[in-house]
């Protein structure tokens, strides 16, 4: 465990964001390996069909992950205040309603997959073989989901590391797994989504049995799922709800935005499917930083200590923006060579559609890397509203985007999409009050953030 309340900032920020760092890189892996096996033994076709389902997944595991991050910002702010009765209750919770909201996803989508594979305009060629991939995906949405409920409970104690080496572990398997179940096996792409579940189930059941051993904290009994408070319960589902609305109307625009690329015919998107993989890499630290943010605030809070709230938002924002201008010197120098990496193809028509797309995208990072810390930031500091606000705006012209410029300027259009809108929106009405920190505890969190500029 790590309490994020004491010693030096920046020294705890970047120890706390370095494993999380590589656990993310990892994570990325899981997607990225199955695109270059599929891509380099199952041809452009398979790659086109599972990057154009790609999107869909991501929607709903990002929702998923969300979910599990902003029940971890109340175990965190319980683990900050020194309320360990509450610490398990708050994880035996995160644990009942999550496992619940997974399930009711893996049914719907599984009974409504075809109609929605439609509305994405998958093209008909593609249809059967996009099916068989994202619908093994959704069917272990629950496996996905208490996997990343654990790691962010561990992360809510300030332990990253865990997290990291069971990732590993399970990227690891992940690659076995692809290599046999789409090389050995021959299963195409659905044994691809197949090894990707099975080592997200296996990450999970290690996780856990590690964790009731190490952490009492996390030991969970019978007790801690009976008679939850009822304020409690609110709090997390806000914190909850709001993280995982705030991933999914990001990924709603992003979902309009393929959508529309997948009339444009396979090259675009294979193109499409590459310069995003390569996006998430790029935007990898704003991720981080966010989720370390939200982690180190909702501690912070919970123990009423103000000034290092501030202290660290402004450190996470120096470390994004040192990251983002290396991201861009790389998409302009070895852009085409990532682009080759990731998918395996020679096809000049994708590589150099990806890498222009790349050129564009990452001119715009620094005002994203800002606006992804502050979000996460008021995640922690128990404002829900404001970043569900601004995603929306971002969606919104993620939306207009796809739909205006794209059926006009086709592929070209949508770099200007997939340049984030990103806006974000605050006033001084129905903000997150400090409580319990001296002076400046009625100040909402944006009125304190400007007087900081």
């Amino acid at each position: 465990m790590k309490d994020l309340t004491k010693g030096k900032p920046s020294t705890l920020i970047l120890a706390f964001a370095l494993p999380i760092f590589f656990a993310n890189l990892l994570q990325l892996t899981y997607s990225l390996v199955d695109t270059r096996i599929v891509g380099t033994f199952l041809g452009e076709d398979a790659l086109a069909a599972v990057g154009a389902t790609t999107t869909l997944s991501n929607l709903i595991i990002g929702f998923l992950q969300g979910l599990s991050g902003g029940f971890a910002i109340i175990i965190a702010q319980k683990f900050g205040a020194k309320d360990y009765k509450n610490v398990k209750k708050s994880f035996a919770m995160s644990l009942t309603m999550g496992t619940g909201i997974a399930i009711f996803f893996t049914v719907f989508g599984l009974l409504f997959l075809q109609p929605i594979l439609n509305i994405l305009n998958v093209p008909s060629d593609l249809m059967a073989t996009a099916k068989s991939y994202i619908f093994v995906i959704i069917a272990g949405l629950v496996a996905t989901f208490l996997y990343d409920a654990c790691a962010a409970a561990l992360r809510s104690l300030g332990d990253t590391v865990t997290p990291l080496v069971i990732l590993a572990i399970s990227v690891a398997l992940n690659i076995v797994g692809d290599l046999l179940f789409v090389v050995v096996l021959k299963s195409g792409v659905r044994g691809a989504a197949i090894a990707t579940v099975l080592a997200q189930a296996i990450a999970f059941v290690v996780c856990w049995i590690y964790m009731v051993k190490r952490y009492e904290l996390l030991r969970l009994s019978r007790e801690d799922f009976k008679d939850p408070n009822p304020v409690m319960v609110k709090n997390m589902l806000g914190a909850g709800m709001s993280m995982g609305f705030m991933s999914s109307l990001i990924n709603i625009g992003s979902l309009t935005l393929q959508t529309a690329i997948n009339k444009l015919g396979n090259d675009y998107i294979v193109a499409q499917t590459a310069a995003r993989k390569l996006t998430e890499m790029f935007m990898i630290m704003f991720t981080v930083f966010g989720n370390t943010m939200a982690t180190y605030c909702g501690q912070n809070l919970g123990a009423g200590k103000i000034d290092r709230i501030k202290k660290g938002i402004w450190l996470a924002i120096f470390y994004t923006c040192i990251w983002c201008t290396l991201v861009i010197v790389a998409s302009y120098t070895i852009g085409d060579k990532l682009v080759y990496l990731v998918t395996g193809t020679h096809n000049e028509n994708v590589i150099l559609n990806a890498t222009r797309y790349l050129k564009f995208d990452t001119l715009f990072y620094y005002v994203t890397a800002v606006i992804c810390i502050v979000r996460n930031a008021m995640q922690g500091l128990d404002d829900h509203i404001t970043p569900i606000v601004s995603s929306t705006l971002e969606m919104l012209g993620k939306i207009v985007i796809a739909f205006t410029l794209v059926p006009h300027l086709g592929y070209t259009g949508g770099y200007h999409c997939g340049a984030d809108c990103v806006v974000c929106y605050g006033d001084s009405a129905d903000r997150a009050d400090f409580p319990d920190a001296g002076a400046e505890a009625d100040k909402p969190f944006l009125t304190l953030f400007i007087r900081l500029c």
